[in-house]
């Protein structure tokens, strides 16, 4: 497993592409901008794309989903459905429509060559937000930040949900990595001793 990291879009957000080197194919995790340079982030790896994985349905992790459909037509996208406000003029800029993205939800799982990525439902930054996990690798989108978490005060957000969430993966076993949707990379072991939104999680201490 490779995991290349770009930071792209109007507000810098974290895009990854999760490669299986041994097969050749990789998955682009939250393409939130600048579809020229994913596209050639990817054929750089030498990988061919296999999928689109959208931790979440907000404009700025999903904002190169389009361009990068008319390079690969084939390939699929995942959104959780609830992320979904196709007709919604109000939910529209937050949510723009993601048109025939298949759901995906808590439990399922996705192969990338011989990996295999497990979707586990964290609530709370949205309500569709999820964590993709593959061996031990964490895709956080904006549930989980390096010594913080994302904010609630969207439509579709909780702060009783993202708590819980938090709670949840810090309840995971081992010490994975941690690969957020912005700012820099962490370990689960970090978060548990020192994110405060975590502790406070891990603590049963909940709205």
């Amino acid at each position: 497993m490779k995991i290349k990291t770009l930071c792209v879009g109007p507000i810098g957000t974290n895009c990854y592409i999760l490669c299986d080197e041994a097969a050749k194919v990789c998955a682009v995790i939250d393409p939130g901008g600048d579809a020229e340079a994913v596209a050639s982030a990817v054929k750089e790896t030498g990988c061919t794309p296999c999928s689109i994985l959208l931790t979440h349905g907000h404009y700025d992790h999903t904002g190169a989903v389009a361009e990068l459909r008319q390079l690969w037509p084939e390939i699929p996208v995942y959104l959780n459905r609830r992320d979904r406000y196709d007709g919604d003029p109000y939910m529209a800029q937050l949510f723009p429509p993601v048109p025939k993205a298949a759901d995906y939800d808590e439990g399922d799982t996705l192969s990338v060559g011989g990996l295999t990525v497990e979707v586990l439902a964290t609530p709370g930054h949205s309500e569709g937000s999820v964590t993709l996990r593959c061996g031990e690798v964490l895709f956080c989108g904006d549930t989980l930040f390096a010594g913080s978490c994302g904010r609630t005060d969207f439509p579709g957000g909780s702060s009783r949900k993202i708590l819980r969430s938090l709670a949840r993966l810090g309840a995971l076993g081992g010490n994975p990595a941690v690969y957020p949707g912005h700012m820099e990379s962490s370990t689960l072991d970090r978060e548990r001793r020192s994110n405060p939104f975590m502790l406070q999680a891990l603590a049963g201490d909940r709205p």
